[in-house]
């Protein structure tokens, strides 16, 4: 074993830590030294998100210890800010979710801030209105999204509802990075200072995704839209069936194999819902039932999936780029149609959604912006563009939608409640979401994306994947698939350039290592790297029009054939 990590185990196995983990270390020892090295061979990074990762002992894991040394740094940084300083708590169904949570606020509240901590499991969108709606200065769900059941993870938040963004990301890393022990953390004390909340915060919540309803007449007549939810094991069962019913659907048939909160999510692989395996029991009942609409939220119910039935009576899942096209047209359309629209009104996407959606906003004469990817800058530019422009949707393709700005964080709650809206208000007109869908393809064109995520395994995979990069940023490609490439963005030097005439503007987004082609046909390629793993993904986007719904078939078709081309032809 390294010099180094015997160090560690050693202070773990002498220092001020209880029974129970160094029995697991010496455990280790004993029987399985490679497990104790992965738990020790370095500190678990808090990113710019917080903390994940596996649960266990050790430096390099989530256990009480990193949770506790994390918050200690995290709130050392909110005083220095704030002074006063209020947190709001929560956490998901995972193992441990809730006691880490309650570590988190033990530590909290022994370094004065005061706690509003949910009496059990809510939505992360849940916590982020919590902190908004109580006047929080920052806040906390212990969630590890759509990983494995051995992961667990920390989110922390800023006043606004959003995650961290510069500079406060980086400062709180810095904070946490100068807790050298857990004799630095202030463990306990001072119970007075956490408040139990629940019930009244979950009527505002639903009192407000409520009020993003935009047809409710149309659901009256509605009201028996047969509707099948899956919550994965997750939160999701504590707000969509109550928020379902305050829409007025009477019709919702929940999977009974999914709905009861299991951390280690028994009927999953992962607990994902843009897999099809963690929506087979879904597609299953829908199927059965003849549903009008398919919906599942991942375990902090965040993101939202959708399944629908396809033209030919198939049960299909819409990919995150669609049902972001279904959202963001149904806000904009109907805002139009109720003439609430405003001269102002804007919707933001990221970097790597479809291109479509600028298509749909230019239609309506709606503003645009594209962001890097996460919802943490979509918020932060509805806070820069607040008294000036009015927010009406965000979404990106790894089906996240967030409606509204009452929240400032993704929210598969109410994309829940306005999907199943739109469909009520689809099937009102006598036509289905995926007939709204090719719809939509005929009016503004035929959009098509795919991605692709390459692993780079090994000591040098890292390496691998940065050379792959600089080769594209030093020698970008002068044709990919026979085409021209006229423009590329290159986020880390923060410049677009045309290939062809040399002219180069400024790009006006914080650094990134994101490379984007663009063809003479308006194709796009995006290159993205892993933060976190050896992993790089490409995102693509083809199209072409679609003069009518019977061409469906085949211009998809040629669509996907342009894709699969492509990357042949980039050697991928």
């Amino acid at each position: 074993m390294d010099a180094l990590i015997k160090e560690k185990v050693d202070n773990w196995l002498n220092g001020n830590y209880d029974e129970a983990t160094k029995a697991e270390i010496r455990k280790l020892q004993n029987e399985n030294s490679a497990d104790l090295v992965e738990g020790f061979y370095k500190n678990l990074e808090f990113g710019t998100g917080g903390l994940r990762g596996i649960m266990g002992v050790g430096t390099n894991r989530m256990n009480k210890y990193t949770v506790g040394m994390a918050t200690q740094g995290y709130v050392n940084y909110l005083k220095q800010v704030f002074g006063d300083v209020k947190v709001a708590i929560a956490h998901d169904s995972r193992n441990n979710s809730r006691f880490f949570a309650e570590t988190a606020a033990n530590v909290f509240a022994a370094n004065g801030a005061k706690v509003f901590l949910f009496e059990d499991m809510r939505p992360t969108p849940e916590l982020s209105f919590a902190i908004r709606t109580l006047g929080c200065q920052g806040g906390v769900v212990c969630t590890a999204s759509h990983n494995p059941k051995e992961y667990n993870g920390y989110k922390a938040y800023w006043n606004d509802g959003s995650q961290l963004v510069p500079p406060h990301d980086k400062n709180v890393m810095a904070e946490v990075e100068k807790i050298a022990s857990v004799d630095d953390v202030k463990w306990n004390g001072s119970e007075e200072n956490i408040t139990i909340i629940g019930k009244e915060m979950d009527e505002k919540y639903i009192e407000m995704v409520h009020g993003l309803s935009v047809y409710p007449e149309v659901i009256s007549k509605q009201q028996d839209l047969k509707i099948v939810y899956t919550s994965i094991h997750g939160t999701g069962i504590k707000m969509v069936p109550p928020v379902l019913e305050r829409f007025g659907f009477k019709n919702v048939h929940i999977v009974k194999e999914q709905m009861q909160p299991d951390g280690n999510f028994p009927t999953v692989a992962y607990p994902n819902p843009e897999e099809s395996e963690a929506m087979s029991y879904g597609l299953k009942l829908a199927a059965q039932l003849d549903a009008d609409i398919l919906c599942g939220t991942d375990p902090d119910a965040d993101r939202i999936a959708i399944g629908v039935k396809d033209d030919k009576g198939q049960w299909v899942l819409m990919n995150g780029n669609q049902t972001a096209v279904l959202a963001f047209n149904y806000l904009m359309e109907a805002r139009r149609t109720k003439g609430i629209a405003k001269p102002n009104d804007m919707v933001i996407t990221t970097i790597v959604t479809t291109p479509m959606i600028d298509a749909i906003a230019a239609g309506n004469k709606v503003n645009c912006y594209r962001v890097l990817t996460g919802f943490k800058w979509i918020s932060e530019l509805i806070r820069e563009k607040e008294g000036k422009e009015n927010y009406i949707i965000g979404g990106e393709e790894s089906f996240g939608l967030m409606i509204g700005d009452q929240i400032r964080d993704k929210d598969g709650i109410s994309a829940v409640a306005l999907l199943c809206e739109m469909a009520a208000y689809e099937k009102e007109k006598g036509r289905s979401l995926y007939e709204k869908m090719i719809d939509l393809y005929v009016q503004y064109g035929f959009y098509k994306e795919h991605l692709i995520s390459i692993t780079k395994k090994g000591m040098d995979g890292q390496q691998q994947i940065a050379d792959m990069m600089e080769g594209y940023r030093n020698n970008p490609p002068s044709t990919i698939n026979g085409r021209p490439v006229v423009m590329l963005m290159d986020y880390q030097l923060q410049v677009k350039k045309n290939l062809q005439t040399g002219e180069a503007w400024k790009l006006d987004l914080p650094k990134s290592n994101v490379l984007q082609f663009v063809l003479d046909d308006m194709t796009f390629i995006s290159a993205r790297p892993s933060g976190t793993e050896p992993k790089i993904k490409f995102y693509f986007s083809v199209n072409a029009p679609l003069e009518k719904a019977a061409d469906f078939d085949k211009v998809n078709s040629e669509l996907e054939n342009k894709i699969q081309q492509v990357i042949t032809d980039m050697k991928l």
